[in-house]
């Protein structure tokens, strides 16, 4: 007799918002009920729906209870419970939705010049490789954009190859520049503007990851396959004067 599944599994946050949650670990299989769920909740929402955001393994719900309450005034069911309903069956047609266009692929020039990678040799010492093979294993890698998250238009990278996972550093930095392309574990992303983290510095991207002058300040979103075009520090230059 087999396992039964947990999942999906749906749970209330708080008061305005639900947790749908499809699995315990990344999986591809996972991120792709994830966003099937997202584009029905965003081209049929249900009364009182506000928004949803993504995460590793699930979704976030937002709504407001006084218009799911209006939508059915005769209910006998709780704003909570009749969402927890009305997810019950987007749920069920999410495994049937076919997604509106194909995911995009989003090519992103980074250097990976010691200057801007002072990690780079950590890297490789961790992994006993050499700085060279850390720079061709990242940059042949195609990767998926899980979520965005800790700062705005920070994108978490799945797809990165186990040879080159290194931990976090043991003592984070103050000051990460942005644009910086790092490593934590068996992740991989890139800090869209100045802030404080721990992840592997191994090079940097002349590109603006977040801008709020853009209609969609946010470069990358979830479900977007990223690739890394190795570029010169040069280049990197002249990329970063016209930007």
């Amino acid at each position: 007799m087999g396992e039964i599944s947990l999942f999906p599994h749906i749970y209330s946050l708080n008061e305005t918002s639900m947790i749908v949650q499809f699995a315990d670990k990344i999986d591809p299989n996972t991120q792709k009920n994830i966003l099937a769920l997202i584009d029905l909740l965003k081209t049929s929402p249900f009364p009182g729906f506000l928004e949803s955001l993504p995460s590793y393994t699930g979704v976030a719900v937002f709504y407001d209870p006084a218009l799911v309450l209006s939508a059915e005034p005769a209910s006998i069911l709780s704003p909570s419970d009749r969402v927890r309903q009305l997810l019950d069956d987007y749920i069920i047609s999410s495994k049937h939705h076919q997604l509106n266009v194909e995911p995009e692929t989003i090519e992103i020039p980074v250097c990976y010049d010691w200057t801007l990678g002072p990690d780079l040799q950590e890297v490789a010492d961790y992994n006993q490789l050499t700085v060279d093979d850390v720079i061709s294993i990242h940059s042949k890698g195609s990767y998926q954009v899980y979520m965005i998250g800790f700062a705005p238009g920070f994108p978490f990278l799945g797809g990165m190859s186990e040879s080159i996972a290194t931990p976090r550093k043991q003592q984070p930095r103050l000051e990460i520049p942005a644009g910086s392309v790092g490593i934590a574990g068996k992740q991989t992303g890139v800090y869209p503007m100045v802030t404080p983290g721990g992840w592997q510095l191994i090079g940097q991207t002349p590109l603006k990851m977040f801008d709020l002058n853009r209609d969609e300040p946010s470069l990358l979103k979830p479900g977007h396959i990223v690739r890394f075009r190795p570029i010169s520090l040069e280049e990197y230059q002249d990329l970063k004067e016209r930007d």
